[in-house]
């Protein structure tokens, strides 16, 4: 009688598991929720921003910045993010470029890449912006980190011809593989007085929430693409 009392625990054990097995299984076929509860709990997807000023939240309270909104906001929708944070105020393709590198020495999973708005306001030569955002595409590529790269249009005291040149750079960009392309990081915010601050180039905190909501889709698809180690 004992053992078969023994016998019966741990069968109804079995299939207990087989139960919550089961369970999992469903819900990852149909929503992904255990696996992405499982890769959250190993380790949370690490998305670099890469950027100057604009994502590095100028003239704001670290609370009111891109990044920390960003990372709110996905939250919310249940992702578990590490926001590495490469955006530098005043920053250019070049400076991008340069300490790429040891930005990444901790490791990325994603990234977003938002680095043009001083290049256009120093105007700097397109071909050379190209040449920067090349080589920082080709060595996330190489790490194989996905890239959201989001450009920026030229101020228009430039003249149209630089203004077209300048936003080709993004356009060829963009069509490059693997990456994921937003054309302007401040479409709906620039020019928009309630938007942005007293300088108004810089998005004030309403700003920033509506870029954030704007970019989510993109974000959340350029995560489903990271695979975290």
């Amino acid at each position: 009688m004992t053992d078969l009392y023994w016998l019966r625990a741990a069968w109804r054990k079995v299939c207990l598991a087989i139960a919550g097995l089961a369970v999992c299984a469903g819900l990852t076929l149909g929503t992904g929720v255990c696996r992405a509860a499982a890769t959250a709990a190993e380790h949370p997807i690490r998305l670099l921003v890469l950027g100057d000023s604009l994502s590095a939240g100028y003239g704001l309270p670290h609370a009111d910045g891109f990044e920390v909104q960003l990372q709110q906001a996905l939250k919310a929708q249940g992702h578990d993010v590490s926001i590495v944070d490469g955006a530098v105020s005043g920053d250019t393709s070049a400076g991008g470029r340069s300490r790429l590198d040891w930005t990444l020495a901790d490791g990325a999973d994603a990234a977003i890449v938002e680095l043009e708005a001083n290049d256009g306001l120093r105007g700097v030569d397109p071909k050379d912006m190209e040449a920067n955002l090349t080589a920082i595409l080709d060595t996330l590529a190489a790490r194989h980190i996905p890239v959201l790269l989001t450009g920026m249009y030229a101020p228009p005291n430039l003249g149209p011809d630089y203004e077209k040149a300048f936003c080709a750079v993004f356009d060829r960009l963009g069509q490059r593989p693997g990456i994921l392309y937003d054309p302007f990081f401040l479409q709906g915010v620039a020019t928009v007085r309630d938007l942005n601050q007293a300088d108004q180039m810089h998005p004030n905190a309403e700003g920033v929430r509506r870029i954030v909501a704007r970019l989510l889709p993109l974000v959340d698809k350029l995560l489903s693409e990271a695979h975290p180690a």
